[in-house]
């Protein structure tokens, strides 16, 4: 096991992290920018090191900083979180060059599904279904019209590299291809520095379910369950709930099989979530992520697995914690992202908390690092938090997440909490019929529907 570990994030990640390393009786460092010094994952941690300014690229993407950290304080392993360097396949690289572990996957795989035109090949290869799309890059050269056409309009136009959302564009007609790629293009260009486009089929309506996945990296992996995670706004995440509320229990072992095979057949190391479009009951892959998920407690809750603990544990050259018979889901969650943004313009909304109240009692969690006094520094993502629910069923789930969001105070800045309390009460959300384009369209709708 690892002696100290450098976690190399921030906000309510980092201090997730450094919970589970004192369940395991890691000594934990904590780094900082100059805006994050108040940070409760400061205060908490057993030492703390100031890397840069509060821009990230100073800061928390500061490889040089980081290493200089850890060998200040005697770090061997650093824990990356999600976001910033978590899936840098060259972080991962240089960190084994100065004898220092990555708690995450192989640096290979992490380049292999970073590229989501060869991510595709491979889930193609590895006996998971795909959407339907180009082969490779579409560029200058290719027929673009033809391709598209094979494919069926209306196409999604994807940036090969990155993602969250940006240089992906929706062509429904011929007439609107051209512009699609070429704005699709621009946009990867400026924020990922690789202007390389694919196309794939558009689907309807279809939900997003993504699968866990835990491997030891010697051929050993299991899969524990399914999240949905249908309500998004600009291809962003919202809500997250498990089981989805659509699949089978067939349908889950199905797919969850093929997935665990995959990784076994990888020898994929640590947790990764496979993600799939899923519409008239076939699933298509659409990536993977090679790092602890944002929503990684829904399948905490309902499974009872610490998915944080367990991927420092296989890091370190530990076994799996159970078999593939043994994971049993037990009853419903939900998990609500509450941001700092205005909860219908979605503007950020940075500043001071003045009053703060977290909701209590059986089946309700809170993962924040925010505080009374908390300042939410405008540099970084606007999450406050994130409060999870857990029943034995998902009525009893959704009864007990509105006695929660009711519950909850945050003070001095606008949240997305009214946003939630309007969510929970709409009867397409109570009955699970909902899809990834349900709460653009709900947004949309008027004043009337907003909260």
């Amino acid at each position: 096991m690892f002696d100290k570990i450098l976690i190399a994030n921030r906000g309510e990640i980092a201090l997730r992290v450094l919970r589970a390393c004192k369940e395991l009786g890691i000594a934990t460092v904590a780094v900082h920018s100059t805006a994050d010094a108040d940070a409760m994952h400061v205060r908490l941690a057993d030492e703390s090191v100031c890397i840069g300014p509060p821009p990230s690229k100073d800061s928390y993407l500061n490889i040089p900083a980081l290493l200089a950290a850890c060998e200040i304080t005697g770090a061997d392993a650093v824990h990356p979180g999600y976001g910033f360097l978590s899936e840098n396949a060259r972080f991962a690289e240089i960190l084994a060059e100065h004898n220092l572990h990555f708690i995450g996957p192989k640096s290979e795989h992490i380049r292999l599904m970073g590229d989501k035109i060869e991510a595709k090949k491979t889930a193609r290869r590895l006996g998971i279904p795909v959407v339907p799309g180009s082969e490779g890059a579409v560029g200058p050269e290719d027929d673009a019209m033809a391709i598209a056409k094979a494919i069926g309009f209306p196409v999604l136009v994807k940036a090969a590299s990155g993602g969250g959302g940006r240089g992906m564009k929706v062509a429904q007609t011929e007439a609107d291809l051209m512009l699609a790629l070429s704005t699709a293009g621009n946009e990867a260009k400026s924020a990922f520095g690789d202007a390389s486009v694919y196309l794939e089929k558009y689907l309807q309506k279809p939900r997003h379910i993504e699968i866990q996945v835990l491997g030891d990296g010697r051929g050993g992996a299991i899969h524990l369950g399914e999240r949905d995670c249908s309500l998004q706004r600009r291809h962003q995440k919202v809500w997250e709930e498990g089981p989805s509320p659509v699949l089978s229990a067939e349908a889950r072992a199905k797919i969850g099989a093929t997935c665990a095979k995959a990784m076994q057949d990888m020898q994929y190391l640590g947790v990764g979530t496979i993600e799939f479009l899923y519409e008239d009951g076939e699933f298509y892959f659409i990536e993977m992520n090679t790092r602890i998920q944002v929503e990684h407690p829904v399948t905490e809750m309902i499974t009872g697995i610490d998915l944080v603990l367990e991927q420092i544990r296989v890091a370190a050259g530990g076994d799996l914690p159970c078999t593939q018979d043994e994971i049993v889901l037990n009853g419903h969650a939900i998990e609500c992202r509450v941001n700092a943004e205005n909860p219908v313009t979605f503007r950020p909304s940075p500043g001071r908390i003045v009053r703060y109240h977290p909701p209590g009692g059986l089946g309700v969690r809170i993962d924040s690092a925010a505080y009374q006094d908390y300042v939410i520094p405008p540099y970084y993502d606007s999450m406050v938090g994130k409060l999870i629910v857990h029943g034995k069923t998902r009525a009893e789930c959704l009864m007990r997440l509105r006695r929660a969001l009711d519950e909850m105070v945050v003070d001095g800045i606008e949240t997305t909490l009214p946003l939630f309390r309007a969510l929970v009460r709409e009867p397409g959300i109570i009955d699970g019929d909902y899809h990834i384009h349900w709460l653009e369209h709900y947004l949309a709708a008027g004043d009337t529907k907003k909260p």
